[in-house]
């Protein structure tokens, strides 16, 4: 029954940089290993980078596999024109993708296993309600430095929380824009690839979840991935991953509200647990409770704060946190205090895609390095004042003082909290965090 089904397979993503090399090299290697009928698989790269150098690489790669007889199709085009949602949309334009009954996706950095297909694609074949199949990232390189090591801990916890927890109880979770394999009738009934936000993903897992489909996620189904090893771009990607979905949020609650294919309970879970409770609530509260109004309260004392708010609560969610990741257990206080540090832009990121200030549609490629730091060491930038980031800068400062004061002059232990947190952020100023 396999054999008579036929899967398009993306792998998506600009190749902007040389440091990129050995990364596609390795996805495009995964996707083409496959194990599937060669007559009933058709791989497409898709690419909006404006590097020659780079468009020559990768047509290069691509006729390689295509002398092995492999289906591959390498599909350029010379704007980048709703960014990823627009390179998807494009690359459904072609009369080959009409043959197709299933959609892979995976970003250029996501090297599945041969098997990967063979694996995902019963679920869909068995269940014919079933829209989405997402699997499990896993980071190739999640050792190479702390800020990858802490990475690792948020994104396994949210697998975790939201979408193996989700998944489980037969509740609505996002597709994470890569590493799943999507009904091309479903899709097609939502009405394609939308370009509106940064996070077309989301977009077309909520569009598709209104349509009452179901999503399922495989915990044991890994495909590799990489993390960004550099703090810039880190700080890049959390804007897009806190601003889009916020201005989501913004475009589509009315269209939740009013929609008539689910039932209450489904849009009050969209509307308030998905959106508004874990991509804007968390980010507030995280950023002003533990770096503004907890620092601030030591120059008042007349305002007594509870210790489960500071102390019973947070540990409790700590340590669910770090369930996840155990082997990590030892350094969950330094993920505390950068997730702390990160909270800071993510608020930013939120209130801009809330209000849909200037950047609200910032779209900047997160560098991935592949290969490159086992081989040469990177240059750092030596000049000082470009790694210099202010806003962390102040914060550290602001914080620190407030440690000073308590220190000096307060009745509690707080400002040993406030001096590790003090210490987070301006080490995070001046960019001595990642690669």
């Amino acid at each position: 029954m396999l054999q008579l089904l036929k899967p398009l397979l993306f792998l998506q993503d600009s190749f902007l940089s040389l440091l990129s090399i050995m990364v596609f090299e390795l996805s495009i290697g995964a996707a083409c290993r496959l194990i599937w009928p060669s007559d009933r698989l058709i791989i497409q790269i898709l690419d909006d980078s404006t590097d020659p150098t780079i468009m020559e690489l990768v047509s290069m790669e691509c006729a390689k596999w295509a002398s092995k007889d492999i289906n591959i199709h390498y599909q350029r085009r010379d704007n980048r024109n709703g960014y990823k949602a627009g390179a998807l949309k494009h690359g459904m334009r072609h009369s080959y993708v009409k043959l197709c009954d299933y959609l892979a996706i995976f970003d250029a950095d996501f090297q599945p296993e041969p098997d990967y297909l063979q694996r995902a694609i019963p679920f869909l074949i068995h269940n014919p309600e079933l829209a989405l199949v997402q699997a499990r990232w896993r980071f190739v390189n999640a050792n190479t430095c702390l800020m990858t090591r802490m990475q690792e801990m948020t994104l396994n916890y949210h697998f975790m929380a939201e979408q193996q927890s989700g998944s489980t109880r037969h509740a609505f979770f996002g597709f994470n824009g890569t590493a799943g394999v999507w009904r091309m009738a479903a899709m097609e009934e939502a009405g394609g690839w939308k370009d509106r936000t940064t996070v077309e993903d989301m977009n077309l897992a909520v569009r598709v979840g209104l349509l009452d489909w179901n999503f399922v996620f495989i915990n044991d189904l890994e495909v590799k991935s990489e993390l960004p090893s550099k703090f810039k771009a880190f700080r890049f990607q959390q804007h897009r991953w806190s601003c889009g979905p916020a201005n989501l949020f913004r475009k589509m609650t009315m269209e939740i509200i009013h929609n008539k294919r689910v039932k209450i309970w489904k849009k009050f879970y969209v509307i308030y647990s998905f959106f508004f409770l874990r991509k804007i609530i968390v980010h507030f509260f995280t950023f002003f409770f533990y770096c503004v109004i907890l620092p601030t309260s030591v120059f008042l004392p007349e305002v007594k704060i509870p210790t489960w708010s500071t102390i019973y609560g947070p540990s409790i969610i700590t340590l669910f946190g770090v369930i996840a990741t155990p082997r990590s257990f030892y350094l969950v206080v330094f993920w505390v205090l950068f997730e702390n540090v990160m909270a800071m832009h993510r608020t930013k990121g939120t209130f801009i895609g809330l209000f849909e200030r200037k950047r609200v549609n910032e779209w900047v490629v997160t560098e991935k390095l592949g290969d490159t730091l086992k081989t040469k060491l990177l240059p750092r930038n030596g000049q000082i004042l470009k790694r210099v980031n202010m806003k962390e800068v102040m914060m550290g400062i602001y914080i620190l003082c407030c440690a000073c004061y308590d220190f000096a002059f307060g009745n509690t232990f707080l400002y040993l909290y406030l001096f590790m947190q003090a210490t987070a952020f301006l080490i995070s100023g001046v960019s001595f965090v990642g690669t």
